[in-house]
């Protein structure tokens, strides 16, 4: 389907009376909102109330959800893209055309010419070969905060300069330069940022990545932005952008997966005794965990670009999905006892990464850097334990990423 044939925003219609909003309330702070788990039971498709009044649909169950991400006639196009939950930062990106390099938004061919360049840097074998850094920058964190003196912010010392430092030195951004891009990779995903805020962020960290690629064909290195200027299939424009998105995703997300899982261990420590007794069921332990708290906990938009008939349902050609990740990380028609954290649990086929061709590039590294992480944290501080009630915790449910801002320790 050419880009002309594609149907366009359809008029916001007077909302169905049996759509809802997509819920948002959590009962502790590693379930999805009970709500999900209630529309799945009865209805893995049902009718979705957005917040700019369109009726469109949420997917709640597992095997609708890969149907979904796999299927070519629902599109990731950034121009039919509405927002699930008011997000006044993401109105300058959703209902236009994808930015440069932002391959998230993007169908093929378009998807495909930014993505093939990179694919191979992400492969599960040169993420292991990075393995023996990411051990050495995980020492080094854990060093630094052994020699200060407890309480801590896990966070703030541990979780994000592990996850920003490997993006950094596997792309070549200074890391340096981390208060900035992490300043600004926050207001793209914070719910409360306004349009004009999260329009500023982009540009800066766009001009940010211009910059380095420039100095890349005269400079070059090794790093990912280099073999990209080498390769020559993308504009300087389009690998700034692509580089913003691993950026950002590369730090946020697998920070607040490092966050969040130790939070859960802490708070399960019939499960966090197995993973000390035997490290090697780290591997096993990271998929439990991404399938437990699934931090894309807003779910993920998909737009049919024809009628698509679904789960009974019949979808109109415009009209939004959301593909909750979260909830069909927790159906009991895939996964037993889903609601229970396990870690010797057979996790084979969860979706914390998505599924399909736009499946997250990143997610071999974000194992390694998780199998590393959390049995180095528990052998260098086997005392860890919260320094707060649990119930202080801040929970970072404003922002596009679920985790926690910050996670006070000691030992």
């Amino acid at each position: 389907m050419t880009h002309a044939d594609r149907p366009t925003l359809p008029p916001t219609p007077p909302q169905c009376p049996m759509a809802s909003p997509l819920p948002t309330v959590r009962p502790n702070p590693f379930d999805p909102p009970t709500d999900l788990a209630d529309h799945r039971g009865g209805e893995p498709i049902r009718p979705l109330a957005y917040p700019d009044g369109h009726t469109g649909w949420l997917v709640t169950g597992h095997a609708l959800a890969r149907s979904v991400l796999a299927d070519p006639r629902f599109s990731a196009g950034s121009e039919l893209k509405r927002a699930p939950v008011a997000r006044p930062g993401a109105d300058p990106f959703f209902g236009v055309p994808a930015l440069p390099g932002w391959m998230v938004d993007m169908d093929p061919p378009a998807h495909t010419r930014v993505r093939r360049p990179l694919a191979g840097t992400f492969t599960a074998h040169r993420m292991k070969a990075l393995r023996p850094r990411i051990e050495q920058l995980v020492d080094e964190r854990l060093t630094a905060m052994a020699d200060s003196r407890p309480p801590a912010d896990l966070v703030e010392r541990f979780a994000l300069p592990v996850t920003s430092l490997a993006i950094c030195e596997l792309l070549g951004v200074p890391y340096g330069e981390r208060a900035a891009f992490q300043r600004d990779s926050a207001l793209l995903f914070s719910l409360d940022a306004s349009a004009e805020d999260a329009a500023l962020a982009m540009d800066r960290l766009d001009g940010f990545l211009r910059e380095l690629t420039r100095s890349r064909r005269t400079r070059p290195g090794d790093d990912v932005l280099s073999m990209l200027v080498e390769d020559g299939t993308l504009s300087t424009e389009e690998i700034a952008g692509a580089g913003v998105l691993l950026l950002t995703a590369g730090h946020e997300t697998t920070a607040s997966s490092l966050a969040l899982g130790t939070f859960a261990l802490l708070s399960h420590p019939e499960q966090l005794a197995a993973l000390k007794r035997d490290p090697a069921l780290a591997d096993n332990a990271v998929e439990e965990l991404l399938r437990y708290l699934t931090i894309f906990h807003f779910g993920v938009p998909r737009t049919p670009l024809v009628d698509v008939e679904l789960g009974g349902r019949l979808l109109r050609a415009g009209e939004s999905v959301t593909v909750s990740l979260s909830a069909a990380n927790r159906d009991p028609a895939k996964f037993a006892d889903p609601d229970r954290l396990d870690l010797s649990r057979r996790t084979s086929g969860h979706l914390a990464f998505g599924h399909g061709i736009h499946q997250c590039l990143g997610r071999n590294l974000a194992r390694i850097e998780m199998r590393v992480a959390f049995p180095a944290l528990f052998r260098r501080f086997p005392d860890l334990a919260l320094a707060v009630p649990p119930e202080e915790v801040p929970l970072a449910g404003d922002m596009g990423f679920y985790g926690v801002h910050r996670l006070p320790v000691t030992w």
